[in-house]
């Protein structure tokens, strides 16, 4: 729509052009109307690749160009010694069915990622139909109502309509880092700048402070922020660590193997074989050796990681954080909600100079009303129609308590509210003004000692006592008790005035009250989270509890917990300020609890942690927590209660506001790791075994012709290129994308985490890699041998040259595909027998498998097949010598698991 001074209107001025109605909103046929008009209130997205680009993107591969060369050399050989063009088309029915499956994975990462955006993306309160719901913000339209609080985000450009101590962070649009204040007068002035139209609200922006509605009048790319964006989009690419050192690895070996190759190239040259079969063989044994995959797979072990965290209630914006959570050494949570139920109760109240459980008042009297009355309307709690209440846990405590008193909700009808001072951290009090009766009534709710300050009387009996000097030491001594059973105590007081209070009269509000009593409630600890806290222990892991709560509540809970054992683990905000960096960097360690930390404290214990060496993951809800949640390594916000500062600073966000949420993601994220290498030592180890076969073998020409009796060497070769590529692009790979779901080892959370920068190839990774891989080439090289020492007579319509080969050839090619096949098993545990292990545990890897030996045994059992790949029909005794040979890795395998050189000393 058409851009508009609109800072300029008067507020029903705004309301008629847009047809709205800010007590009402808009209707649903209204909004469905607007949003057909207008659109999505999104900028607009970036271009998508085509199908067709995507396609032409997996050809740009190394590898792939390789072997599209070694296609097209091969097929113009063939068309010149009329040998046909075999060779060429399989290899690009390969290279062809290899980027169909890319094209394929790249669209379901994307919509995964499609998939996660819409669940972290930003929600609204909006004013529908008369009632307050919570939308997608990109579903705004001009003319509707959005209601808006402290720590909330902008959603579209607004006219504001309601402010309550407004105020909004600009930054992003102005560079002006202080919080602009806001109200909603007219503006008179035609032409000011943004930052000066102070009855306006700006998409992207934020509320740092108090409460409001506004108006929407511009959506999407006709926003401020609209304007500003223009065509400029862009995705954001991330490469984990993990992903660089593989690529590193990738160009290493990517030398090595073209070093071999042309080594066996020349070789081969020198023992008279033909150059074409050299050239095909020395290409083969590029993709055998390259480990193109590695890189691809990574991603995608991560990416169906990802996927399974979101159903376990944590949401991963970013891939290397699942690397960090598995490397997780001190998670510093908030103690409310996280750690606890975060369904604040009331157990006791104190009024009348004494102290009573909640459930034993049965008599309501003037002073009970009082209290009761005070802390439901001091109160910003919501009541639904069902009765279910939303609001902070702590003020929904207060009002649950009403209800439970049987006190009616029609109080609030009967008691308008009509001016308020919110809550800061500053004041630590709430206070607000309501009518009740003809009368003026200012009720305030806060910590007892702030409100202690403010008060000049005290209720007693239903009297007005003056004598508060006194009887505040009876407050505190309860308020003590009360604090030693850990439970959060709030104190109220009020007073009557004869007039509505001006804005002058506003700042002396707070002053002369009368003390009418406390609340005491608690929020008891989750019995999952109490579980997750011993889990830590065994991992390694360090828990440390940070709450704004008192340092007795605090260690209470930490206790029933097993966070704290000894009270001098507890240090509270107030100590922490006497602390140099240097100091608290020497001393963290000391230390589980913190009490009464400002959020800016978070910072300070991340980074003496991070000090320390340690990899800290850290819990906030708050705007004030992002600082800590992005200096943190992992930063965690509550889905539930977060705002969306916190939420856009994080990495992982926590959908059920859990601790134990926290622990699993950092179980998972050990697994992702886990399978990961085994991913790595499984393809590495298949190569590593391909090339020690092709070499030996190139290099043992002359010594097989020898000893089994073949008169022309020259087409003495151990495997076609044709079994390679096989192997490489259609057996391999199954299995190794099945690992990405191997289930958690039963001891992964009772060993050390990972150390910070520790590489993927300890010593005992290369050890594994080097000599399974050994084992299998020298397998495969066997079974050549004995291929060609068991053929006395020739095949149909073969030499006996030309039969002993082949014989050997489909020998090698079926034992080594199978092998590797089998050798998967010894992948998954290199400390336990596979015997010990639940070998279905896995489903998806048996049927990865189970298909990747189908294809094989369709290879042997169609004849038309067999021709392509020049496999014949073994004589029976040679099936039972390959059995033996297929299933000796494990006997291996499990012989120096026994003898416990599997592993070496630094990964145990």
């Amino acid at each position: 729509m058409e851009n508009k001074k609109w800072y300029n209107q008067e507020i029903k001025e705004v309301e008629t052009q847009l047809h709205t109605d800010q007590e009402k909103g808009l209707g649903a046929e209204e909004v469905k109307k607007r949003q057909e008009k207008y659109g999505f209130n999104q900028l607009k997205a970036a271009k998508k690749k085509t199908l067709w680009q995507r396609f032409a993107d997996q050809f740009k591969d190394f590898s792939i160009i390789v072997l599209i060369i070694a296609a097209v050399v091969s097929g113009a050989v063939g068309i010149a010694e009329g040998e046909g063009i075999t060779d060429t088309i399989i290899i690009l029915i390969v290279v062809v069915i290899n980027a169909i499956i890319g094209v394929t994975q790249e669209s379901k990462a994307e919509k995964s990622l499609e998939a996660l955006q819409k669940l972290t993306d930003h929600a609204s309160k909006v004013i529908r139909n008369g009632e307050v719901s919570v939308i997608p913000a990109k579903e705004l339209v001009p003319g509707d109502i959005v209601v808006l609080d402290t720590g909330d985000y902008i959603p579209a450009d607004l006219r504001i309509i309601e402010a309550i101590n407004l105020k909004s962070q600009e930054a992003s649009l102005t560079g002006e880092s202080v919080p602009v204040e806001k109200n909603m007068e007219k503006i008179e002035e035609q032409e000011i700048g943004i930052g000066d139209r102070v009855n306006m609200l700006f998409s992207s922006s934020l509320i740092t402070y108090g409460r409001g509605k506004g108006i929407v009048v511009e959506t999407g790319m006709t926003t401020e922020v609209g304007k500003i964006a223009g065509m400029i989009n862009h995705t954001e690419k991330q490469e984990t660590p993990l992903q660089q050192k593989l690529n590193k690895l990738g160009k290493t070996l990517g030398v090595a193997a073209l070093s071999i190759c042309v080594f066996i190239f020349i070789i081969g040259l020198l023992q008279g074989k033909e150059p074409i079969h050299m050239f095909m063989t020395a290409v083969s044994l590029a993709v055998a050796a390259i480990p193109e995959g590695l890189v691809a797979v990574s991603t995608i072990v991560l990416a169906i990681g990802v996927q399974k965290m979101v159903k376990k209630n944590a949401i991963v914006k970013r891939l290397p954080a699942v690397e960090t959570l598995g490397s997780a050494t001190v998670i510093c949570s908030d103690k409310t909600g996280t750690l606890t139920q975060n369904k604040m109760t009331v157990e006791k109240i104190f009024i009348n100079n004494q102290t009573k459980e909640l459930q034993n008042v049965k008599e309501i009297n003037e002073d009970i009303n009082k209290l009761v009355y005070a802390n439901m309307l001091c109160n910003d709690t919501k009541i639904s129609k069902d009765g279910s209440l939303t609001g902070d846990p702590t003020e929904t405590a207060l009002v649950d308590m009403a209800f439970k008193l049987d006190f009616d909700p029609s109080i609030y009808d009967r008691t308008p509210r009509l001016n308020e001072i919110p809550f800061d951290s500053d004041r630590k009090l709430m206070t607000t003004v309501n009518e009740q009766n003809g009368k003026y009534i200012v009720y305030t709710k806060g910590g007892v000692d702030e409100l202690l300050k403010r008060c000049n009387s005290y209720l007693l009996n239903g009297e007005i006592k003056q004598d508060i000097e006194n009887y505040a030491n009876l407050i505190k001594e309860h308020n003590e008790n009360m604090a030693k059973e850990a439970l959060r105590v709030l104190a109220c007081a009020y007073k009557e005035i004869n007039h509505k209070p001006t804005k002058e009269e506003m700042d002396n509000l707070e002053d002369n009250l009368v003390f009418i009593g406390m609340v005491g409630m608690i929020d008891p600890p989750r019995e999952e989270a109490k579980v997750a806290v011993e889990k830590c222990k065994t991992a390694g892991i360090k828990t440390v509890m940070i709450t704004g709560d008192h340092k007795i509540t605090a260690t209470a809970i930490a206790k029933k917990l097993g966070i704290l054992e000894k009270e001098e683990e507890a240090i509270t905000g107030l100590e922490l300020e006497k602390m140099s960096d240097e100091e608290l960097e020497k001393k963290v360690r000391k230390y589980s609890v913190y009490a009464r930390v400002s959020p800016e404290h978070k910072v300070r214990i991340v980074k003496a942690w991070q000090k320390n060496g340690e990899i800290v993951a850290m819990t906030g809800d708050g705007v004030n927590d992002s600082p800590a949640l992005k200096t943190s390594d992992i930063g965690c916000a509550m889905g539930m209660v977060g705002t969306d500062v916190a939420k856009e600073a994080a990495d992982v966000i926590l959908t059920d506001d859990n601790f134990a949420t926290i622990v699993s993601a950092v179980e998972e994220g050990r697994r992702i790791y886990d399978n990961i290498l085994k991913v790595i030592q499984f393809l590495l180890s298949s190569n590593v075994g391909e090339i020690v076969v092709l070499f030996l073998a190139t290099l043992c020409t002359p010594l097989f012709a020898k000893w089994f009796g073949i008169t022309d060497s020259s087409h003495l070769e151990i495997l076609l290129p044709i079994h390679i590529l096989w192997i490489n692009l259609v057996t391999d790979t199954l299995p190794a994308l099945a690992l990405a779901f191997d289930p958690a080892s039963t001891d992964i959370m009772k060993r050390k985490p990972t150390k910070p920068g520790k590489g993927v190839f300890t010593k005992g990774m290369t050890w594994r890699v080097v000599y399974q891989g050994a084992m299998i080439g020298l397998l495969t090289l066997v079974a050549f041998m004995i291929g060609l020492a068991s053929t006395h007579t020739p095949i149909d319509g073969l030499s006996l040259d030309e039969s002993k080969i082949e014989v050997g050839q489909t020998m090698a090619f079926v034992t080594l595909a199978l092998s590797e096949l089998v050798h998967v098993f010894n992948v998954r545990n290199n400390k336990k027998s596979i015997f010990k292990t639940n070998i279905f545990s896995n489903l998806k890897l048996i049927g990865a498998i189970i298909v990747s030996a189908a294809l094989m045994f369709v290879i042997l059992a169609i004849p038309a097949l067999r021709e392509i790949f020049s496999i014949p029909v073994l004589p029976k005794q040679n099936v039972i010598e390959l059995i033996g040979l297929i299933f000796a890795p494990v006997v291996i395998v499990e012989i120096v698991k026994l003898l416990k050189i599997n592993k070496t000393k630094d990964e145990e």
